[in-house]
């Protein structure tokens, strides 16, 4: 199986070229670094654990919880976010086609 990183480099490339998308920051520093972003709002990215984490609507999280692909994303506060999605590592969801929802749902509340 590909290594998070290569897996990660594969969705970038192929969304970087979408209306609106652009990765990481100015800096390339901090936070979403290396995140995908829909006018300037971060939709998918790869935590600092290595785990796939996309923005979604809270009840579809609450179902990839629910069926164990993943857990709601902890930023490192303690405290899990509602609408990120951790994605489990035997998760054997696609991860391009998670990318792509995220990025209609950002894109639409941007």
């Amino acid at each position: 199986m590909k290594q998070p990183a290569n897996r990660y480099a594969a969705v970038v490339e192929s969304l970087s070229g979408e209306r609106g998308v652009t990765v990481g920051s100015p800096d390339g520093r901090g936070f979403g670094s290396s995140a995908l972003k829909v006018n300037g709002k971060i939709f998918a990215m790869l935590s600092s654990q290595d785990a796939f984490v996309v923005k979604l609507p809270r009840a579809r999280v609450d179902a990839l919880v629910a069926s164990g692909d993943g857990t709601r994303f902890d930023p490192g506060h303690g405290r899990q976010m509602k609408e990120w999605l951790a994605l489990a590592t035997a998760s054997t969801l696609d991860w391009l086609a998670l990318a792509e929802e995220a990025l209609v749902f950002v894109g639409a509340k941007g």
